[in-house]
């Protein structure tokens, strides 16, 4: 078959974005909260992509909402921290996904965390992992943004499974220990 015929084959949906986001949503995430510090102030959001980049440096990348109040307030400093939910934290997840949550140092009052050495962003205290992070470069990608972190401090946090995201749901790690 030759590429044109291939591409014949392949029809784009009436609403692609839509359909767009309901088949990348087949691909399972790992789900984490990217948080911040502005003016004392402390920022959080939900992120589901992010990936390690490099080994050498050590660098991440994280795949921000434009124009979120959170993406805005990231992106106005120098640094931040990504936590690596467990599968025990889907209230915390939707908590800092939800559109009308509650912003600044309040969205963290139920929440145990502690300022990373590096930035003294939040981690939060009952996930699996986290990197604390200066800003290395961004990235304008269609309506959101690649934010690329310079990894400063990281570390594990528990052995919990992980928390994913696919399918629309949230739902934990299989125990792989198991296998």
């Amino acid at each position: 078959m030759t590429r044109t015929e291939s591409a014949d084959r392949v029809r784009l949906p009436e609403h692609p974005s839509s359909e767009f986001r309901r088949s990348a949503g087949w691909f399972p995430t790992g789900v984490t909260v990217l948080t911040c510090v502005r003016d004392e102030e402390l920022h959080g959001m939900t992120v589901n992509a992010f990936a390690s980049v490099s080994l050498d440096p050590l660098l991440v990348l994280a795949v921000l909402r434009t124009g979120s109040q959170t993406t805005g307030q990231v992106l106005s400093g120098d640094g931040f921290a990504v936590t690596v939910l467990s599968s025990l934290q889907e209230p915390t997840a939707r908590s800092f996904a939800a559109p009308d949550r509650t912003r600044g140092s309040a969205a963290f009052s139920t929440v145990a965390h502690a300022p990373a050495r590096c930035t003294g962003s939040p981690v939060l205290l009952g996930g699996i992992a986290y990197f604390d992070c200066v800003v290395e470069s961004t990235y304008p990608a269609g309506d959101h943004t690649i934010l690329v972190g310079a990894v400063q401090t990281f570390g594990l946090l528990s052995e919990e499974p992980a928390l994913l995201f696919s399918r629309s749901r949230l739902g934990a790690e299989p125990d792989l220990r198991r296998s």
